[in-house]
């Protein structure tokens, strides 16, 4: 129950209130986690473990999803769960997201044409495995690269699309280098579809050196 000082009044909203407090925590923190970074995976790779384990956040969301449905839907945000690829995300008119530079973009594109090129392939896993070096010849192959990213630039872009649930590092962000690994998230597939991609791609004016930005 709450309490509007302004009106007075106590509102009450049941499901919450029948909670206990430890749910009642679990879904506020799922609800600004969806706010934050869009997507909730499934499972996400644990670095300590080196393997891919059941994310606590995405059983959260899942358990309490259509209470988050409705909360969202006052807002005019859609909340959808996606069982084939193991992601819970939100979408909307109302939501404004990060500006992402240049490279961020490039990179997203690009990940997205090595993603679904390695599921073509015969696989049993939603997650596909890249390093640096090959998203920069790609990159190269569309002749997009006017000039090396400065390593500022390529870990700001990383961090970005980490933190939004689209690729996780396997090495430390400090040491990132051409054979750097990390693994795409299903969540690429999402944000892009692949009928797009090579047309944005082609988009971008060969040699075009402006930091043009595009939202997230």
């Amino acid at each position: 129950m709450t309490y509007d000082e302004t009106q007075g009044m106590n509102y009450s909203i049941p499901y919450y209130d029948a909670l206990m407090p430890e749910e009642q925590q679990n879904v506020t923190e799922c609800i600004r986690l969806l706010l934050r970074q869009t997507f909730v995976l499934e499972r996400k790779f644990e670095k300590r473990s080196g393997r891919f384990t059941y994310n606590k956040e995405f059983r959260d969301c899942n358990k309490h999803l259509e209470f988050i449905r409705r909360y969202y839907e006052l807002s005019g945000i859609t909340v959808t769960e996606n069982s084939q690829l193991g992601v819970i995300y939100i979408q909307g008119e109302t939501l404004v997201g990060d500006k992402l530079p240049k490279l961020a973009t490039l990179y997203l594109l690009i990940l997205k044409l090595i993603y679904d090129e390695q599921m073509a392939t015969v696989s049993t896993s939603v997650n596909v495995y890249t390093t640096l070096s090959e998203i920069h010849e790609k990159l190269g192959n569309y002749r997009l690269f006017k000039k090396q990213p400065s390593p500022t630039d390529i870990r700001r872009a990383i961090t970005l699309l980490r933190k939004y649930q689209v690729i996780e590092p396997l090495d430390i962000m400090e040491d990132l280098d051409a054979d750097s690994r990390m693994i795409i998230y299903p969540t690429i597939n999402v944000v892009l579809f692949g009928d797009d991609v090579r047309a944005l791609l082609e988009s971008f004016e060969e040699g075009d050196d402006n930091d043009e930005e595009t939202e997230i």
